[in-house]
């Protein structure tokens, strides 16, 4: 058996590990309905000053991405796309949410939002900043 280190991940690399993966898990969880949504907003001018990216996986919804521009914020538009969110995960099925965030980033945001700190890595990606993962139970 050989152990092979790359840096270079090929599309067909990732694809044969996903369809293992995949074949594995696939005794354990229905994937099927899993998959991604995006909630955006946009200007007058049809330009993006926010938008979410999500992923829906069984009973939870992942927030992914969450960006609201310089001049949105304050606005109340996260807040909006967030609620859309939920409820999209909550109509395919979802009951559950999940986010993730940095220290420099939006916690006081989300536990406004509902969430709840699960737990915290220190130094992650670096020294002196902490990664936050939240949960919200029982979406509305």
């Amino acid at each position: 058996m050989q152990i092979e280190i790359s840096a270079n991940i090929t599309d067909s690399d990732r694809e044969e590990l996903f369809c293992g993966l995949d074949g594995y898990n696939s005794q354990f969880i229905d994937t099927r309905l899993w998959g991604q949504f995006g909630v955006y907003s946009r200007n007058t001018s049809g330009a993006m000053v926010g938008g979410l990216l999500a992923s829906r996986e069984g009973l939870w919804v992942r927030i992914d991405y969450l960006w609201i521009s310089e001049e949105a914020r304050g606005s109340g538009l996260g807040s909006m796309l967030m609620k859309a969110a939920e409820q999209e995960g909550k109509r395919t099925g979802c009951r559950h949410a999940l986010v993730d965030t940095f220290s420099f980033q939006a916690l006081p945001f989300y536990v406004k939002q509902g969430y709840q700190l699960q737990m915290s890595l220190p130094d992650f990606p670096e020294e002196g900043i902490q990664r936050h993962y939240l949960t919200k139970q029982n979406l509305i």
